[in-house]
C-alpha cells in the first residue's frame, strides 16, 4: 500500500470522527465537550488532506480529484454552525472526499 493510500485511510477515519462529534454536537448529544475538540479535528483533516493531495500528486496519482474536497472543507468557517449551510457543506465535503479518493487511489496512469 502506498503511503498515499495509507493516509487517504487516516483521514477518512478523521473526517467520519469529525463528522460523528458535528452531529452530536448539532443534536446536542454532547453538550459538555464544546467545540474546541471539533476545531481541532476540523484543523486535522485540513491537514491531512493537504499532505494527502500532496502524496499523491508525487505518486503519480491523480491528486487532484482531492481539490474539491480541499476547497470545500476550507470554504466552511464561512458557514455558521447550527445552520443547514454548514451541515450541507459538510456531507458535501465528505461525497466530495469519497469520490476523489476512490479517483486518487488507484495506480498512476490509470
Amino acid at each position: 500500500m502506498a503511503a498515499h493510500q495509507v493516509l487517504l485511510l487516516l483521514t477518512g477515519t478523521l473526517l467520519a470522527a469529525l463528522l460523528t462529534l458535528g452531529l452530536s454536537l448539532q443534536r446536542r448529544w454532547w453538550a459538555g465537550v464544546g467545540r474546541a475538540p471539533h476545531h481541532v479535528l476540523f484543523f486535522l483533516v485540513c491537514a491531512a488532506l493537504t499532505v494527502s493531495a500532496g502524496l499523491a500528486w508525487r505518486a503519480g496519482a491523480a491528486a487532484w480529484a482531492l481539490l474539491p474536497a480541499l476547497i470545500l472543507l476550507l470554504s466552511m468557517p464561512r458557514t455558521r454552525p447550527g445552520r443547514a449551510d454548514h451541515w450541507q457543506r459538510a456531507l458535501a465535503c465528505a461525497a466530495a472526499f469519497l469520490t476523489g479518493t476512490l479517483i486518487a487511489w488507484g495506480a498512476p496512469g490509470r
